[in-house]
């Protein structure tokens, strides 16, 4: 290997081990549930600890929108409609009424069901 190879290709593994390469954007994880989050207390610590066990920790490399409808099945199609407009990369819908919400919301946007039927949950 010649010396201007070997710089080149020295400074080309530099440039993309680089800080700024790390500083890529954080993707955003929409939550949305019909419950509180009072109502699931358990879950909240444990989803988060999952996605950090897989890589994916809130504050570094991705951001959590949460929301919540508190029992107001009406609202569920404004806030899924809020996580669509924010560009969430997938929704996360916890139960039923919120997989449907978020199904009418958005034909692009990946969806994962928590619920005790999943196929049930997505067919409409």
């Amino acid at each position: 290997m010649r010396r201007r190879e070997f710089i080149t290709l020295l400074g080309g593994a530099a440039a993309w081990l680089s800080p700024a390469r790390a500083q890529e954007p954080r993707r955003v994880i929409g939550f949305l549930s019909s419950t509180s989050s009072d109502a699931i207390p358990e879950l909240l610590p444990a989803f988060v600890q999952g996605l950090k066990d897989t890589g994916f920790i809130e504050g570094n490399n991705i951001n959590i929108e949460w929301r919540w409808a508190e029992g107001q099945y009406n609202r569920l199609p404004s806030l899924a409609g809020e996580l669509v407009s924010r560009g969430v990369a997938v929704i996360v819908a916890w139960g039923t009424p919120a997989t449907h919400a978020a199904q009418n919301a958005t034909r692009t946007v990946p969806i994962v069901a928590i619920t005790n039927d999943p196929v049930r949950a997505v067919s409409l």
